[in-house]
């Protein structure tokens, strides 16, 4: 239930990136997000973050790193796509092709084994991508070319596959609750400068209580709320377990973006979906060594 929990709040953040386009430039919709979500956890790591602050100096540079892959550039990617690409295509596209960099990455870089099964389920994932990216047209892949928006959450989708690979990386001396506070609070910092360039050049942020509830939203629910699930869920599953829950993103992303945005879902969409799901699902079976 607690990794469901975290799936449902997140698939939600591909609708807000496409629902508020026209109230909050994207920089400050991510900037607003992980302000609020640092305040919001403050409160609960504070004792952790005095009791290890030692180990949070030591390892200061990988913290920026931390930060930088999976605060500052992969959400702030997600949410620019936002004004460009679809809902459902976001979801799909950055939730599916992650996975694929993600594994590409933890061999090269973490010596991991590359599988039959992972390699047969990260071929599915990438026919998935494809059947998704052509509408089923051999002509149509040919003359493909990457829109703004595709290119914007291919770029966030290898950010989180960087941030994945450190994460897993994670020092034992760092307290989990801590460590999300000091990760949120260097990402906004990160994102700061940018916020205010934006804010200067662009057309105002034009508030209002629906303005308001999506930045608590994604502060609360799909950034302190799902991450605090996530990671108990982690605990109790396994992480091979409890990843496979995030393959459902697209499911409930579809659901809400044809419910919520009145966007349209297709035969293509269903069947790229149960490819990518498929060989997630393919690529996280255990196997015996």
């Amino acid at each position: 239930m607690l990794a469901l929990t975290a799936v449902i709040i997140w698939s939600g953040n591909f609708i807000l990136s496409r629902g508020v386009i026209s109230k909050i430039g994207p920089v400050s919709f991510a900037f607003y997000r992980w302000l609020l979500a640092s305040l919001l956890i403050a409160p609960l790591a504070w004792s952790q973050l005095r009791a290890a602050f030692r180990f949070f100096l030591q390892n200061k540079f990988y913290l920026f790193a931390v930060a930088l892959t999976g605060i500052a550039i992969f959400n702030t990617c997600v949410y620019i796509a936002g004004h460009h690409t679809s809902a459902i295509n976001m979801a799909l596209i950055g939730t599916t092709s992650s996975p694929v960099f993600a594994t590409v990455m933890a061999v090269v870089f973490l010596k991991e084994r590359l599988t039959f099964a992972r390699l047969a389920g990260m071929l599915l994932c990438l026919s998935g991508i494809l059947l998704l990216l052509s509408g089923g047209s051999l002509q149509q892949l040919a003359a493909f070319r990457f829109s703004r928006g595709d290119l914007w959450i291919l770029a966030g989708a290898f950010a989180f596959a960087v941030y994945s690979i450190l994460v897993k990386r994670k020092p034992a001396t760092l307290p989990p609750v801590a460590f999300l506070f000091v990760v949120f609070a260097l990402g906004t910092f990160l994102l700061f400068p940018f916020y205010l360039y934006e804010s200067h050049y662009t057309p105002a942020t034009d508030w209002s209580w629906p303005l308001g509830a999506a930045i608590l939203y994604v502060a609360l629910g799909a950034s302190v709320i799902s991450f605090l699930c996530w990671n108990n869920a982690i605990q109790t599953l396994g992480a091979t377990r409890t990843v496979l829950f995030g393959n459902l993103i697209p499911v409930f992303s579809t659901l809400e973006a044809v419910a919520l945005l009145h966007e349209s879902i297709t035969a293509i969409h269903i069947y790229s979906g149960i490819l990518v799901i498929a060989g997630i699902i393919i690529a996280n079976r255990r196997t015996k060594t």
